[in-house]
């Protein structure tokens, strides 16, 4: 979709909803992902599940060999926001999203390759959409792990989402 210019000559993005292999196109070339060699495996048709992978790489290893714990949380950091955005951008609820506070429990290094799986069920999307036409923002919080090849916990993640939906003149803040 076209750029629109605003009465004050600003360009400002049009928002729109993302197909599921669009979002995951962008994903894998955000560099702050890219770099630290973090890629989005699937993302569901509803955008309640996402499967990423940070793949251990001399790119991202610590001191021990094993996969530092930027990455691990790099990994965690945007999925539960954009899984909310699209979610309800595509119920035609124009919102920003971002996290607001992340907790990182490490528990084992991370000497594979590390996936995540990142769920939501369709009554968070219910109750958050409930939640912001009613005050036009909402908090919610998830947990996320990061699994080895042989599925043992490495970290453990608690992630708060912030929710608000766009007023009248509010810019797009997003990118995409």
């Amino acid at each position: 979709m076209a750029a629109s210019s605003s009465n004050d000559g600003s360009r400002q993005l049009a928002r729109r909803p993302l197909k599921p292999w669009q979002l995951r196109l962008i994903l894998n070339w955000f560099p702050p992902l890219l770099f630290q060699r973090i890629k989005v495996l699937a993302i569901s048709e509803d955008f309640l599940h996402v499967h990423m992978r940070a793949r251990k790489s001399i790119w991202n290893r610590n001191l021990n060999g094993t996969i530092f714990g930027g990455t691990i949380s790099t990994a965690a950091d945007p999925v539960f926001p954009v899984m909310y955005w699209q979610a309800l951008e595509h119920r035609g609820l124009p919102l920003q999203s971002w996290l607001m506070a992340a907790n990182a429990r490490f528990l084992k290094p991370g000497a594979t390759h590390l996936d995540f799986h990142f769920r939501l069920s369709a009554e968070d999307i219910d109750s958050a959409a409930e939640e912001l036409q009613r005050r036009g923002k909402a908090v919610r919080t998830h947990t996320a792990q990061a699994l080895d090849r042989d599925g043992q916990v490495c970290a453990e993640f608690e992630l708060v989402t912030y929710l608000r939906l766009l007023r009248a003149g509010d810019k797009d803040l997003s990118g995409f």
